[in-house]
């Protein structure tokens, strides 16, 4: 392992306490080795006035991030796997992924009340297609509103009365010991997550064999396999985090199921479907499924997604 490495990461409360597990977990592998965080912004930590399914473009949350990585400004990049776009700049690679947190997101609510619960014209708030869909389809009576900003911020929001509940992810809560703050998780029935939601990416340059050698040892291949499914998916679709699409793969024994949906932005029509294969196949799996989806009707419905929200 080399003696100093520089982690790239946003500089959000959320990202830095992720990279700060890893800079932990390095130090205490290799007690000879110093681990500095490099807080970058990217565009997407810049544009908060704006939907982000209308900035527009892939990578909102990891370019610049990359572009650093690529230039060797930084050794690696830890991000949340949900932001990685399916295609990776070349001579780059997520090499590295870590056991996975919870995939599933996360109601929060001042008080006892559950999503069933809350009246008719309450205000709920996500920034993300793939909920708004599943949101207006689970209770099409809910105003869902536009809410932007780090985790922080959007706790906020809520507590200020700007919202009635809001929806998170489950993982950066449990990662930032805010449990607490969780009314109830959604079940993969109501709410598919995103691609990769839940799990950590470490990105390295493809010749840096040394750095990669020595970060193995945080590595969990079952998290691996399913995350592959997953992005396989993502990928066929050419789809990313701002498009309403979901996907959520199970590894039990050697078998890897995948249940993967395209909606509609206004839940009045949502696509889900259900495969397994072999866990070698996973790849094979997610390209497989995407397929069965697109020729089920998805191909117009995100043809008509990518119209609605064109910038």
């Amino acid at each position: 392992m080399k003696k100093t490495v520089k982690i790239g990461t946003r500089a959000s409360l959320l990202a830095v306490t992720q990279s700060t597990w890893v800079k932990n977990q390095i130090e205490s592998q290799y007690p000879d080795t110093t681990v500095e965080l490099v807080k970058i912004t990217t565009r997407g930590d810049k544009i908060l006035d704006v939907p982000l399914a209308k900035v527009g473009g892939k990578g909102l949350f990891v370019k610049e991030i990359e572009d650093a990585l690529a230039a060797g400004r930084v050794d690696l990049a830890v991000h949340s796997m949900k932001d990685v776009p399916s295609d990776l700049p070349e001579g780059l690679q997520v090499a590295v992924i870590p056991p996975r947190e919870t995939p599933f997101d996360a109601f929060i609510c001042n008080g006892e009340t559950t999503l069933d619960e809350l009246p008719a014209g309450a205000r709920i708030g996500t920034s993300s297609l793939r909920r708004k869909a599943q949101l207006a389809a689970l209770r099409p009576d809910l105003v869902i509103e536009d809410l932007r900003g780090n985790l922080d911020t959007r706790l906020r929001k809520l507590d200020e009365g700007q919202y009635d509940a809001i929806i998170l992810a489950g993982a950066g809560l449990n990662r930032l010991g805010l449990q607490q703050r969780i009314a109830s998780l959604f079940t993969p029935e109501q709410m598919l997550p995103a691609i990769g939601q839940g799990s950590l990416g470490i990105e390295l340059r493809i010749a840096d064999d040394e750095l990669l050698a020595g970060m193995q040892f945080l590595h969990d291949p079952k998290t691996a396999i399913t995350v592959a499914a997953e992005r396989a998916f993502l990928l066929r679709l050419e789809g990313g985090c701002q498009v309403p699409i979901g996907a959520h793969a199970v590894l039990n024994d050697d078998t890897v199921t995948l249940t993967g949906l395209i909606a509609a932005v206004d839940g009045t029509r949502i696509l889900r479907e259900q495969q397994s294969a072999p866990m070698k196949q996973a790849v094979k799996l997610g390209r497989s499924l995407a397929e069965t989806l697109l020729d089920r009707g998805g191909r117009a419905i995100l043809d008509q997604v990518y119209q609605e929200t064109r910038p």
